[in-house]
Order: structure tokens, then C-alpha cells, then sequence
């Protein structure tokens, strides 16, 4: 019997490398071999005139090879970065240079590229370059870009660079025919994904075939070999570029391309040596991006068992200096709000605003963590006003399992309509309600209140749109020693995909997991993809691995069958042999089809023998190839779907406050996740673990604070509050429900962003629940709610 892997807890193929120090970085390529090192002058104010640049300095240091201002760019390079997703909504984009033109929008922001045979030497020149400015008034935050009294950008004099309104039904007399009203005003703080690795560009350009290779810590290489061609005048063939291990990404390094992306090879090609740049902290912290900050009013209309009646949002949202990657994050936090609900008229209204700080692109969760915090603290407040249970008021507006696909009225992200493919949420509020023991939980805090202790709840339901389209590809091809090469062109940044794109492909062609290699993020070995990003890896390219490892097997058996006299109908595949089903004598392997099925003219070892013209009989009246095959056992496909998957999941949690210090503590963490079908539950388990971890920094500690004059204030890891394990839960409890998705192959829906997505609500709930202060702003440090706590009793 054939050995099934998906479903399996298959350890990660990748780990051991990684773990033991042999994965390969950008800043590993090229190491020893002479390649020089670029240093950056960055601009030390939010909003400043440029009025001169003086590198007379920096040409003086010895081992400076070359200095480039933005007055040495040329054609596309000296044009605007592009908005990389248009919307019409966007009415007033806005986007940087590689190097700043005239007028710099944030402290951090690309002055000059110093160009030496080291990095110190590099660092040294750029300190010696003297940059004369003229101060302009800063914008920070969302209080200034709002009441714009200053502009960010002189012909954007409100600030605001795009609105959008979706409405489904009539919200206003929803409204004022609801029983009971409320409104909310919230408000979640910028923060940002710290990967272990920062940007890195490693290029090398070969002026004998004019063509360059550019290694990037990246999580779009087919994309930034897009955008370096286009901006350096390349023809696309003659452009390579290579992902190789990345220390994680977490939707920073989507962004593409970065000015780096584009200044490293330009300078490569100019100096006809081998040119890298690797990103320090500090400039990771001003010079990359940000996400999370928005305010947001509520106005919500409901009956007395909690059910939504009419829902009214507004919000604006903080894009930064400029909008490279569109408006996204607030688009996913305008539809993915309603979570697993279905109130009975929705508006939602927002603006996305300029202000004089770091771009804003999504970080993992990307608009969905704001929208969550503002639909869970709706139904907590609601089942405050009525006196019901929170998970009554929930339950009251679930979308149920017969309603399936569910349509929301909404455009998604993906300009498609917001339709829900699968679910069963009532269940999933059971399931939660038992892991964290929600029913038994008010003994626990009375007797805990007894002692003096302060313990609460919370719980937090989301869906996630994952897997957006348009499409991605995969090429399987069977070498003739029985091994299986698969070549997508996604990135990976520790998602596990030589280990699921594996068992995948195991499965499908019925051989052995250990025989199939899986090369990721190459543009050499696969031309065209979109990127990892908005869990879409298993989804858009597992569904194309398993197409394309269809095709192989159908023409494995064609070969096979011709091969052994039988009949397609009667072979299988298993452990890599081709075998009449009840006759295994009659068999041949995988890699002896794969010889077969590449007519060949030379034996260039013994194995090529066979597909030689006189190894065996042919039909004189058959062409060696058949119309419409092709030579070798491989297949190239792609997978394009119709919407988005809708994974979804629920968390809960329990948390004790210290009387005295207010710290917050993590006394138990539960979850419920349906991603569909899972390939690997360990895999999974562990990408929902990392995301709580993640969401937890997010919802108590990371927060960046800006001064007014734009300054950011904690730039380092001695400011920026990261949790060790140490303010982790010891367990995070985790169960699946599997309700696959109709819309794709394997039923597969999205996991890699889940853990962090409610993570805020969650907690704000259960502090709010221990503590009877009504929880509005995250992140929440334990100072703040000390301080929140001081003037509640004072009150």
C-alpha cells in the first residue's frame, strides 16, 4: 500500500541546516571574494528641504570607490518607485526615489550610496558628507495628518491619499429602528515585524552577456526581477534573481522594489565588480516599514438578544510618507472586520492619511489584527449593555454551516467579491469554550478575587482571506534515477515549504518523500510567480504542485503502460514502481519511465541506453514523440482561483494582573484554527504558535514612539520591548477543525498569518475582564494600564 504524507507531522527537511549554522544568507554570498560594500546617508529629519550636498569628504577616504547623489541617476532609474497596486480609491499616491529628490518625507529616508571596498570604509565616507537642509514642519500621527494644518506632500494639502466607502444595505434606517445603540472609538499603535535578517542585496552583473544576478532577502523574487529590469533598462531574460535563506520576512520584504533593490545592481553594472549592502537594526527600524496604526469610530445598532442590526464604521489609517504597496492593509481591515458575522446592514468608511514617518505595508496579519479589535470589542461592549454572555452575543450573529458560500456584498483585496467558502463557527465556539473552560471560568475568578487576585477572560474570533490570486506555478520533472525535483517560484522565510511542497508531491506521484527536492525563490529554475505573502504559499502553490505532479503521473502511466504491454487503467504507482495492480513482477521505476520517455539518439551512460533508437521495436508509423508531448517525464502547471480562501479560527485566553505593578501575566492561551486540509499539523502548530508569540509582542509590548518632531524614539532593541519566552504562555493549546475549501485541489486554506490575528482582542477582553476598566488602545503595557488603573480609582 502506497504510504500517504500528507496529513503526517513530517519533520522539516530544512531545519537541520538552518539549526546548525549552514543555511546560506545574502550577506553570505560572495563572502571573501571582493565584492564591495555600500553605506547609506540617511536623512536625520522627518520633512527637510535638500539645499546641498557636499561629498568632497567622502572622496578623500582611501578605499572609496564610488559616491552617487541623486543627481548621478538616469531614465528609469531617477523616476518615482511605483504604487505597486493601483486602486482607484488611491486618488492621491505618492511614492519615493531610490534617492531622495529635492525633498526628504521621513527621518531614515536615502540621501547618498557610498560605494567602498569594505563597509567600514563605506560608513567612515558617508560620515564624512555634509548634507545642508532647511527644516520643514513635521506630520505625526494621526491627530496632525487629520486636522492638516501641515501637508507631507505640497499638492496633497488634507493629507489624505485615498477614501474608500463600502455599504451593503440600509444602515442608516438600520440605525434608527435598532432597540439598543452604542458607539466605540478605538485605536491600535504602529509597530513593526522584526525579522532575525534585514534587507540584504548582494549583485553581480557579467558585462560579456550583459546580464545580472541579484540575490535578495526577498519574499518576491519573480517581482523584483520585474521591477530591476524595468528600472535599470534590462531585457527581463538577462535578469536573475535569487532568494536564497531568508531570516524571515513577515511582509516587510514583500515590498519590492526597496531603493537598495535598485541602487545596489545599478551600482554593480557601473563598477563592473560585484556590489553588496546588508541592512543594520537602526536602518531596519527608519528606513524599511510599519504597519498597525489606525483610529477607528464605531457606531453599532442592536436587539436585545445581541444581534447586529446595522454596523457603522469609520476609520483612518496611517500609510507613512508614501504608498508603494496601495492600500491593502486598510482594504483587508474595511472586509475582514466582520469576521465570522453577519450583522444585518454594514457601512464602512475610511481614510488613509500621509503623515512625515516610516511607510506602511503589511506585517503579518496586514489590516486584519485593527479590523478584529474593532468587531470583538463591538460584541464584548454589546454583551456588557445587555448583560448577556460574550459568547451568546457572539453566537447570535454566526454565520451557520448551511449558509456556506456566504456571501459578505464586499470587494476583497484581490478586487473580488468577499465570499466565504467554508466554515462551521458554532462548532468552533464550542470547541473554545472547552479548551479554556469559558463555562467554569466565573468560580475561578471569584475565588481568585477572594485571595486578592486579579484573573480574567477574553475570546476572539476572526476569518482570514488567504490564498489571493492571480495565480502561482510549479514544474515537477522525474530524473531518470527515480529522484523528483519540484521548482516553484515562491520564496520561503521558514514557512516549511521544502518539507509540504514535498509530501505534496510524494503523494501524488506515489513515490518516497526523501526522493523529492523542492528549490523555492529562484528565478533561474521558475520565471513567473507572485509572491509569499497573505498565506497564500499552500494554498496558490501546493494546488500547482499537485496539478503539475498530476500531469507527471498521467504521462508516467502512458510510458509505463506502452512500456509493459498494459493497460493504463491497470498500473499504479507505488514507492516510485510503475506496477500491474495484482502482478508486481510486471513493474519498471519511476526512473527507467522517465529514461523511456526521452527519446534519445546518444547513450551517454547505461541508463540512456534504453531510450536509444535500436533498444527496442518502434512503430515506423508513430513519431518517437507523440503530437502534443514533449521530451522528458515533467510538467509545468498553474493554478488560478476564481476568490480568496476564507480560513478562520477562534482564541481565548486567561490572564492575572498584579495588583501592585499591573504586569500582565498569560495564564493559558487556547485556539481553534481551520486552515482546511492540513498537510503537515506539526508545521502548522508551529506557524500558529510563532504568530501568537508574535501577537502577543504586538498586543503588550512593540509599539514605536515617534516624538513630534518625527523622530523615532526607540529605534533598538534596548527600546523596542520584544518578549522572550519568558512572556510567553508555557503552552499555547491548540485544536483544528478541518472544513475544506471547495475552491482549490487539495482543499487547502490559509495558516500562516492565523496565530497573530486576534491576539489584541484577546487580550484587551480578558484585561478588561479583570480589571473593569473599559480597554480602548493597544498595545497595552503593563505602565499604561498601571496608569489606566490609577485614575479608575481616582474616578
Amino acid at each position: 500500500m502506497a504510504t500517504r504524507y500528507v496529513g503526517r507531522g513530517i519533520r522539516r527537511v530544512e531545519d537541520r541546516r538552518l539549526v546548525t549554522g549552514n543555511g546560506r544568507y545574502t550577506d553570505d554570498i560572495g563572502a571573501g571574494t571582493g565584492a564591495l560594500e555600500v553605506a547609506f546617508v540617511r536623512s536625520p529629519h522627518a520633512h527637510a528641504r535638500i539645499l546641498d550636498i557636499d561629498v568632497a569628504g567622502a572622496l578623500d577616504v582611501d578605499g572609496v570607490v564610488a559616491v552617487y547623489t541623486y543627481e548621478d541617476l538616469e531614465g528609469a532609474a531617477a523616476e518615482p518607485l511605483p504604487i505597486l497596486i493601483p486602486h482607484p480609491a488611491l486618488h492621491a499616491g505618492r511614492t519615493g526615489y531610490v534617492l531622495a529628490n529635492g525633498v526628504v518625507h521621513h527621518a531614515g529616508a536615502a540621501v547618498v550610496m557610498v560605494v567602498a571596498e569594505n563597509r567600514y570604509l563605506a560608513e567612515d565616507a558617508a560620515a564624512a558628507i555634509v548634507v545642508d537642509y532647511e527644516v520643514l514642519p513635521a506630520v505625526v500621527g494621526l491627530d496632525a495628518a487629520r486636522a492638516a494644518t501641515r501637508a507631507v506632500h505640497d499638492d496633497v494639502p488634507d493629507n489624505v491619499a485615498a477614501h474608500l466607502l463600502q455599504q451593503v444595505g440600509d444602515v442608516d434606517a438600520a440605525m434608527r429602528t435598532a432597540p439598543h445603540r452604542l458607539t466605540l472609538d478605538l485605536e491600535i499603535s504602529r509597530s513593526c515585524s522584526m525579522p532575525l535578517e534585514g534587507k540584504a542585496v548582494h549583485a553581480r552583473w557579467d558585462p560579456d552577456d550583459r546580464s545580472l544576478r541579484v540575490y535578495s532577502a526577498t519574499q518576491a523574487a519573480t517581482s523584483v526581477r520585474a521591477a530591476i529590469a524595468a528600472k535599470l533598462g534590462l531585457p527581463l531574460p538577462k535578469v536573475e534573481v535569487i532568494a536564497p535563506d531568508v531570516g524571515g520576512g513577515f511582509g516587510v520584504k514583500i515590498v519590492h522594489p526597496w531603493p537598495e533593490e535598485i541602487l545596489i545592481p545599478l551600482a554593480a553594472m557601473r563598477l563592473q565588480r560585484p556590489v553588496k549592502w546588508t541592512e543594520d537594526r537602526r536602518e531596519h527600524f527608519v528606513s524599511s516599514a510599519h504597519e498597525r496604526g489606525q483610529q477607528q469610530h464605531i457606531e453599532v445598532g442592536f436587539d436585545d438578544t445581541g444581534r447586529i442590526l446595522a454596523l457603522d464604521v469609520q476609520f483612518w489609517h496611517d500609510n507613512g510618507a508614501y504608498t508603494p504597496y496601495g492600500i491593502i492593509c486598510p482594504i483587508v481591515t474595511s472586509t475582514q472586520l466582520l469576521g465570522p458575522y453577519k450583522p444585518g446592514a454594514y457601512r464602512v468608511e475610511f481614510r488613509s492619511l500621509y503623515t512625515t514617518t516610516v511607510i506602511v505595508t503589511p506585517y503579518r496579519g496586514a489590516g486584519r489584527p485593527q479590523g478584529v479589535f474593532a468587531m470583538e470589542r463591538t460584541m464584548d461592549r454589546i454583551a456588557q449593555t445587555l448583560g448577556l454572555d460574550r459568547t451568546a452575543v457572539r453566537a447570535a450573529n454566526f454565520i451557520q454551516p448551511d449558509e456556506f458560500p456566504f456571501d459578505q456584498g464586499l470587494i476583497f483585496q484581490d478586487g473580488r467579491p468577499l465570499i466565504y467558502d467554508s466554515g462551521d463557527y458554532p462548532t468552533q465556539l464550542a470547541m473554545i469554550k472547552d479548551l479554556i473552560g469559558w463555562d467554569d471560568f466565573p468560580a475561578r475568578q471569584a475565588a481568585a478575587a477572594a485571595q486578592g487576585r486579579l484573573l480574567g477572560i477574553g475570546i476572539g474570533c476572526y476569518v482570514e482571506g488567504t490564498g489571493p490570486g492571480p495565480y502561482e506555478g510549479a514544474h515537477v520533472q522525474v530524473l531518470t534515477d527515480g529522484s523528483v525535483e519540484v521548482a516553484i517560484g515562491l520564496t520561503s522565510q521558514g514557512q516549511g515549504h521544502q518539507t509540504v511542497f514535498a509530501q505534496i508531491v510524494a503523494d501524488e506521484l506515489g513515490v518516497p518523500f526523501e526522493e523529492v527536492r523542492v528549490t523555492t525563490g529562484d528565478t533561474r529554475r521558475f520565471g513567473h510567480a507572485v509572491g509569499t505573502f497573505a498565506s497564500r504559499a499552500a494554498v496558490m502553490s501546493g494546488s500547482a504542485v499537485a496539478l503539475a505532479a498530476r500531469a507527471v503521473r498521467a504521462k508516467a502511466l502512458r510510458v509505463a503502460a506502452d512500456a509493459l504491454e498494459a493497460s493504463e487503467a491497470d498500473l499504479e504507482i507505488v514507492d516510485g514502481v510503475v506496477a500491474v495492480r495484482g502482478n508486481p513482477t510486471a513493474s519498471i521505476g519511476l526512473g527507467s519511465v522517465a529514461v523511456l520517455s526521452n527519446p534519445l539518439r546518444y547513450a551517454f551512460d547505461e541508463a540512456a541506453k534504453a531510450a536509444t533508437q535500436f533498444a527496442r521495436p518502434a512503430d515506423p508509423d508513430r513519431p518517437p514523440v507523440a503530437e502534443g508531448e514533449a521530451p522528458g517525464l515533467e510538467s509545468r502547471d498553474y493554478y488560478s482561483p476564481p476568490r480568496c480562501t476564507f480560513a478562520s479560527g477562534m482564541h481565548a485566553a486567561i490572564v492575572e494582573i498584579d495588583p501592585d505593578t499591573s504586569e500582565i501575566r498569560i495564564e493559558k492561551y487556547c485556539v481553534i484554527h481551520d486552515c482546511g486540509t492540513l498537510i503537515n499539523p506539526m508545521i502548522v502548530r508551529g506557524q500558529v504558535h510563532g504568530g501568537v508569540a508574535q501577537g502577543i509582542g504586538g498586543a503588550l509590548y512593540e509599539t514605536l514612539d515617534y516624538d513630534e518632531h518625527g523622530q523615532l524614539r526607540n529605534a533598538s532593541f534596548m527600546d523596542f520591548l520584544m518578549p522572550y519566552v519568558t512572556e510567553l504562555p508555557d503552552t499555547i493549546e491548540l485544536d483544528h477543525q478541518e472544513t475544506p475549501s471547495p475552491l482549490n485541489p487539495l482543499g487547502i486554506k490559509g495558516a500562516g498569518e492565523a496565530g497573530v490575528i486576534p491576539v489584541s482582542a484577546v487580550l484587551a477582553a480578558a484585561v478588561e475582564n479583570a480589571t473593569g476598566l473599559r480597554i480602548t488602545r493597544m498595545p497595552l503595557s503593563p505602565s499604561e494600564l498601571f496608569h489606566l488603573r490609577r485614575e479608575g480609582d481616582t474616578a
